[in-house]
C-alpha cells in the first residue's frame, strides 16, 4: 500500500475501512474511548475473519490517543455525519499531521468543500472526500470529491489509495449526496411512505424490489441497514422529506438493525 493511513473513528465505516486496509498493510484505527477501542477491536477482527485470511486484523492498532496518528501519511475522519463535530476533529488531526499528509473525510453528505475550508488554512489543498460504502470490504465504489484548492498530487494520491484498497474511485460533484445518495434516498423514503399507504408490509415490498429487480436487499431493509438516525440526517442534508414514520422510530431509538428494531422485524 503506498499510504500509511490512519483513521479516526470507531464505528461501522472506520471498522470497515480498517479492515479492508489491513489486507495490504499496516492501520491505525483511534477510538474516543476504551469502551469504544474494545468494541472497534471485536469489530475489525470479526470482519477479518469473514475475509477469509485475506485480511490480518493484527495489522490494525487501535488506540485512544489522537497523537498516535501522527505518523500518518493519509489521515480519514470517519465520524457521525455532523459538520461541526467533523470539523473540530480536523481541526485536531491538521494540527497533529505532516505538512504532506493528505486529510480526508467519509462524508455521505456533507459538503466536502464547506469541512476543507472550516478545517483551517491551508487544508483544502491537502483535502479529499472518500465517500466508502457500508459493508466496506465487499462494496467497490468509492465516490471521490476533491475541494477546487487540492493539489495535483493531493488529486493524484487520493486515486492511487483508492486502486490500492482495490476500489473503483469516481470523481463526484460536491453536491448534497454526491450521486448514489441523492438518487437512492428518494427512492428509499418513498418505499416507507408506499408500504404505509398501500397496506402492503414491509417484508413484502421488500420481496417485491429484490426479487422483482434483482436487487440484493430491500428498500425498508437498506434503510435499517444504514441506520434510520443516519438516514434521517442523509435526508435532512440533501432536502429530500424525510416519512414521519423514519422520524417517529427514530425518536423512539428504534434505528434499525443496530438496535434490532425498525421498519423490519428482527430476532
Amino acid at each position: 500500500m503506498s499510504e500509511q493511513i490512519g483513521i479516526a473513528g470507531s464505528g461501522a465505516i472506520a471498522c470497515g475501512l480498517a479492515a479492508t486496509a489491513a489486507r495490504y498493510g499496516d492501520v491505525v484505527l483511534c477510538a474516543r474511548s476504551e469502551a469504544s477501542a474494545e468494541r472497534a477491536r471485536a469489530t475489525v477482527a470479526k470482519i477479518c475473519e469473514r475475509l477469509s485470511g485475506a485480511a490480518n486484523a493484527e495489522r490494525v492498532t487501535i488506540v485512544t490517543d489522537l497523537t498516535a496518528l501522527s505518523a500518518a501519511s493519509f489521515l480519514v475522519e470517519a465520524i457521525s455525519e455532523d459538520h461541526e463535530a467533523k470539523v473540530g476533529l480536523l481541526r485536531v488531526l491538521a494540527a497533529a499531521a505532516a505538512p504532506e499528509t493528505i486529510l480526508a473525510t467519509t462524508t455521505s453528505s456533507l459538503s466536502v468543500e464547506a469541512l476543507a475550508r472550516d478545517a483551517g488554512p491551508g487544508v483544502a489543498e491537502r483535502f479529499v472526500g472518500l465517500h466508502v460504502f457500508n459493508p466496506v470490504p465487499a462494496m467497490e465504489l468509492v465516490e471521490l470529491v476533491l475541494p477546487a484548492a487540492a493539489t495535483h498530487d493531493t488529486r493524484a494520491r487520493a486515486r492511487v489509495l483508492c486502486a490500492d484498497l482495490g476500489k473503483t474511485a469516481v470523481e463526484v460533484p460536491d453536491t448534497p449526496g454526491f450521486v448514489v445518495n441523492r438518487l437512492l434516498f428518494p427512492y428509499l423514503f418513498d418505499a416507507v411512505r408506499f408500504a404505509e399507504a398501500s397496506g402492503v408490509s414491509a417484508a413484502d415490498v421488500d420481496r417485491c424490489m429484490t426479487l422483482g429487480t434483482g436487487q440484493p436487499m430491500g428498500p425498508l431493509a437498506l434503510l435499517d441497514f444504514v441506520g434510520l438516525d443516519v438516514a434521517q440526517a442523509i435526508g435532512e442534508e440533501i432536502g429530500v422529506e424525510v416519512p414521519e414514520r423514519v422520524r417517529a422510530l427514530v425518536a423512539e431509538g428504534a434505528l434499525g438493525r443496530k438496535s434490532r428494531r425498525g421498519l423490519l422485524a428482527y430476532d
